[in-house]
């Protein structure tokens, strides 16, 4: 493919006005991506969208190829709704748009760890669908160990926190609460306060419901994220100290420390890598009803360690705005939509 011809991929983003009118592939969190594209003969440009000029973006990605997406639920306190309805019609024009919502809707929301709660990575999940439902469940949960309750669709920890049984003040229980968002502290609060943090997630436009995961107790040893090119691991991210690591009794919780990247074959990570190739995407894939096409071009699954050797347990599934991600990926990355783009050549 000859790079001076017209732009075949579009890299989306958020940014604001000024953002779109000088983007710059070099000044991009994804110059290197652009240089890879680049050096594979494939023409690609940038294409940063917010809802104010969504229209122009809309525009703009239909003359592309494949769209590849980076956009939290979430940006800028509001949810990405104008622009999964944009994608879906790019996509509807013969645009191969990644990550596509209807595949997020099945991935890469919580109810992925319901949906694969018997599976080998599984774990002990429950669906929360209403404030009274809490209410009326969670107390006996939470005398058999504490819980994370997880909203539908966030990002960034934003709307996950770790309830735990703290004793009983007269008749009202007394829960030991902590929200994995940066910056938050750990709070004893009774049931009636916890019902009131949490009403905004069972609002309908926030998807009506939570998910209800075990605690996982060895947290402590660190979570591991596992890169996913198709259906290939592109590398990993291991985070030592993470949102929810828990504190010793009447100190401030640890910072989260880094993430630190690793190429697919560090030896540390080649069981899971093998589970990955050989069982887990599959089963992952067909539970939430995916062909391997309509897997994402570039996805992570999060991992915690389990209650044995060498168990894991899926923490949840990122594919909304999957960055940053290590080095390793680029070059899958890059192949797998140079041989997207053969695809869609042969079928126009």
């Amino acid at each position: 493919m000859d790079p001076a011809r017209s732009p075949a991929v579009a890299l989306l983003y958020p940014g604001d006005r000024t953002a779109r009118d000088r983007a710059d592939p070099a000044e991009s969190r994804f110059a290197a991506l652009f240089d890879a594209l680049a050096a594979a003969g494939i023409a690609a440009e940038p294409a940063i969208y917010h809802d104010d000029f969504a229209d122009e973006v809309a525009a703009q990605l239909k003359r592309m190829a494949v769209v590849l997406v980076w956009c939290n639920p979430i940006e800028g306190g509001h949810p990405r709704h104008r622009l999964d309805a944009l994608l879906r019609d790019v996509a509807k024009a013969g645009v191969l748009v990644s990550t596509h919502p209807d595949t997020i809707a099945r991935l890469g929301t919580k109810d992925v760890l319901l949906d694969t709660r018997d599976l080998p990575f599984g774990s002990d999940v429950q669906r929360i669908g209403s404030l009274e439902q809490l209410q009326a469940e969670l107390p006996a949960r939470l005398q058999r160990g504490a819980r994370v309750l997880k909203q539908h669709r966030g990002h960034s920890g934003i709307g996950v926190w770790r309830v735990e049984w703290a004793g009983v003040q007269g008749a009202q229980p007394l829960l030991r609460v902590r929200h994995a968002q940066r910056g938050s502290a750990e709070e004893v609060i009774d049931m009636p306060a916890l019902l009131q943090r949490l009403a905004p997630y069972f609002e309908p436009a926030a998807g009506g419901h939570m998910i209800d995961q075990a605690w996982q107790p060895r947290l402590v040893d660190g979570m591991v994220r596992a890169y996913l090119v198709e259906d290939r691991v592109a590398g990993f991210g291991h985070q030592a100290i993470n949102a929810l690591y828990p504190a010793l009794r009447g100190e401030p919780a640890p910072s989260p420390g880094p993430r630190l990247y690793h190429d697919a074959d560090k030896p540390d990570f080649q069981p899971l890598k093998q589970l990955l190739e050989s069982q887990w995407i599959d089963l992952l894939r067909e539970r939430v009803g995916l062909s391997r096409a309509q897997l994402p071009l570039l996805w992570d699954c999060d991992f915690l360690p389990g209650d044995g050797a060498g168990r894991h347990v899926l923490c949840e599934v990122n594919v909304s705005s999957v960055s940053p991600f290590p080095p390793s990926a680029i070059a899958p990355l890059v192949a797998a939509v140079k041989a997207r783009l053969a695809d869609t050549s042969l079928q126009r």
